[in-house]
């Protein structure tokens, strides 16, 4: 696969997974419904299989291509380089997401109907409390992820002579699915994240493997077998509710994806997909509103509260558009820290 087809594909799977986690965050039948009838039921039994199903590939996809660009054509090095070239790109929008969405509590909290869908009271603001909300994403749920991101690239000087090495990539691998598999808490970083991520990253730094995973096109039976797979194991987790299960899908359902779509066939990625970063940033809130302003007038119906589900990724990604082509051409150095310089 040419480069440019390459990260074409990568465009392209980041933009959707982006929309994927538009899904998982924004279930509202019981918002709408309450938790007693049948349709609430029914419609939660459909937004849960898309969101519990589908939309779980989201963050662990994120996770392997972030793990397979970071160490792409990488060499001990070039290690140091490429943790900073992260500042930019995650570490400065972490520290500002995170301090506008505290920002914008403090404020919202003093708004009689904002506060209302806010629901946390009166927010003070303090400077231990902007650092808390910096530090730990606490009005900014949705980091986690980027948490979790910052933490893996700055593994990196330890991640990178263990992966390189045979064994013991092996013993960690080992290691972390027995985490995985007694759900023990290792600190401040998930196993399953470094699962996710680790994977990635040894795709990319084996010769063979990163050919593979860069082909213009695979056999759709690899990805067709790959994706049967993930919903065997998604079946066989919510029977024996054994998370290796379902961290063994997602990898799975990710890499069946990633070979079903042939990059040679691929068109262009379009403009609006560079707002994937500031998609992901905002969604939560955007989400949130749309709900709750909607379930004001809406309340009680099963057809709004499912169609509302199905369009969110379109509207939320409309917003987006509309506010990010703004901050572009008016603010482009405050649009360069919101999107991480992408």
């Amino acid at each position: 696969m040419e480069g440019t087809q390459f990260r074409n594909k990568v465009t392209w799977f980041s933009f959707g997974f982006s929309l994927l986690v538009v899904w998982v965050h924004s279930y509202n039948a019981v918002l709408y419904l309450g938790d007693q009838s049948p349709a609430a039921v029914l419609v939660s039994r459909i937004q849960r299989g898309l969101g519990d199903g589908i939309g779980q590939m989201a963050v662990p996809g994120f996770f392997m291509i972030s793990g397979y660009l970071f160490y792409r054509n990488c060499t001990r090095d070039q290690v140091v380089r490429k943790l900073k070239s992260r500042v930019r790109s995650v570490l400065v929008p972490y520290i500002v997401w995170n301090f506008l969405y505290y920002l914008g509590y403090v404020i919202g909290s003093r708004l009689p109907w904002v506060a209302q869908v806010v629901g946390k009271g009166m927010i003070r603001f303090s400077l231990q409390g902007a650092v808390d909300a910096i530090i730990h994403y606490t009005y900014n749920y949705v980091f986690w992820y980027l948490f979790q991101l910052l933490l893996l690239i700055l593994l990196a000087p330890v991640l990178y002579p263990v992966l390189h090495n045979v064994w013991s990539r092996g013993l960690l691998f080992l290691a972390l699915w027995i985490v995985v598999a007694r759900d023990l808490r290792l600190p401040y970083v998930n196993g399953d994240a470094l699962i996710y991520y680790c994977t990635g990253a040894l795709l990319s730094m084996e010769r063979a493997w990163r050919e593979q995973a860069e082909r213009r096109e695979h056999p759709w039976y690899w990805g067709t077998l790959a994706a049967c797979g993930a919903f065997g194991l998604y079946r066989l987790g919510l029977a024996m509710a054994w998370i290796p299960c379902f961290v063994l899908c997602r990898l799975l359902g990710v890499a069946g994806m990633w070979m079903l779509v042939p990059a040679g066939r691929l068109p262009a990625a379009k403009p609006y997909m560079e707002y994937n970063f500031f998609l992901y940033a905002t969604h939560f809130a955007q989400v949130r509103f749309l709900n709750k302003a909607g379930a004001r007038f809406l309340a009680g119906s099963p057809a709004a509260a499912l169609g509302l589900y199905l369009a969110m990724p379109v509207l939320v990604l409309g917003i987006t558009c509309a506010i990010g082509r703004q901050l572009k051409s008016r603010a482009p150095q405050v649009w360069g820290m919101l999107n991480g310089g992408r």
